[in-house]
């Protein structure tokens, strides 16, 4: 744990947070990992949890894909996406996140048996446990970029003829260098029009182009990472006027060698130019990490006070899909954390 001032331990205690960018996979904790991973011998998932670190150690983006899709693999029944879903809603209930929209990906799934109905079922189950632990989920489904237009194919019908309850987006992730967002904009195309919002992944394994490519042909009302975007001062200015959110996860861009190290991302600069960025973990047991850590390495890192912090818990709230009344709700308990904080550190 990363030491803070404590007005802001006590703030980060009493705010109530959202979660924005969260994969289904990469919310496994060790303990899951090693179970699921115990059923499956030959998997190269180890069970030890030393191995298991050094398992995660990633080189570059691309090997944390490898690495992704070895662990994806593991999943195979519905009673495992469930598994999967109510200990990630453990996790974020001890961190006070109320309300998390996670990334599914069911084209990931089917080639070990696991087809889009098989997803639905576990995600049914787990979003009724996750709501006994106070934890409203919604679903993102999105395309693995790597897959092309077999993958767009097969999710669009999982979205859209085998529904499931809460989902609420639709994305693009996995390969992104060398994965034209412009291929997959009809498949965007027929999401949009059944109402689900537009929540690619651009700007993490490839530069500005991707991120342009989100906003101009998928239609993008955020982007997943986007971090990207500050190599471009004209894309900047651009997602600061249309006020588009990033969904920015500081440690994983660490790990995935996006960025050198945590006094190197863009977040700060990103921020200061007024484009609105929100705190994410991605996938935080593979990457060490959960929210509150994430607010804590931030304040750490750069002198961010109650205020800052109270700033981007706030910008989550807002840029999520929740309702205006629970939004309206969540703003509040926010301002009122962050002002006993403030009022105790005087």
């Amino acid at each position: 744990m990363t030491p803070v001032a404590p007005e802001v331990e006590r703030f980060l205690a009493a705010a109530p947070k959202v979660e924005l960018h969260l994969h289904l996979v990469g919310s496994a904790s060790p303990a899951t990992l090693a179970r699921l991973a115990e059923h499956r011998p030959g998997s190269g998932v180890p069970t030890d949890p030393a191995e298991l670190a050094a398992l995660f150690a990633f080189r570059d983006f691309p090997h944390f894909i490898d690495v992704y899709t070895v662990v994806n693999d593991l999943v195979r029944t519905p009673e495992d996406v469930a598994d999967l879903v109510a200990g990630a809603a453990a996790d974020l209930a001890a961190h006070n996140v109320r309300y998390c929209e996670m990334t599914v990906t069911p084209a990931m799934h089917a080639p070990v048996g696991l087809p889009p109905g098989g997803v639905a079922e576990g995600l049914a189950d787990g979003r009724r446990r996750a709501a006994e632990l106070g934890v409203a989920l919604a679903w993102v489904y999105d395309i693995p970029g790597q897959l092309g237009r077999e993958g767009a194919e097969l999710t669009v019908r999982a979205a859209l003829d085998e529904t499931p309850a809460g989902l609420v987006g639709f994305g693009l992730a996995g390969a992104e260098a060398g994965v034209d967002r412009h291929g997959f904009g009809w498949a965007f195309d027929r999401a949009r029009a059944a109402g689900l919002a537009s929540l690619p992944h651009a700007g993490e394994g490839d530069g500005p182009a991707s991120v342009w490519g989100a906003l101009d042909r998928l239609h993008a009302d955020r982007i997943g990472h986007g971090v990207r975007a500050i190599e471009d001062p004209a894309l900047v200015e651009r997602l600061a006027e249309a006020g588009t959110p990033l969904e920015v996860c500081p440690s994983s861009n660490v790990c995935t060698r996006v960025v050198p190290s945590l006094a190197d991302h863009p977040i700060a600069a990103l921020r200061d130019a007024g484009v609105v960025v929100t705190v994410n973990t991605d996938d935080p047991h593979m990457f060490g990490t959960d929210l509150d850590e994430e607010y804590r390495r931030l304040s750490a890192t750069f002198g961010w006070g109650v205020a800052d912090l109270a700033g981007l818990v706030r910008a989550g709230i807002e840029a999520s899909l929740l309702d205006p009344a629970a939004t309206a709700a969540l703003v509040t308990e926010v301002d009122v954390a962050a002002a006993a904080a403030a009022a105790t550190s005087r």
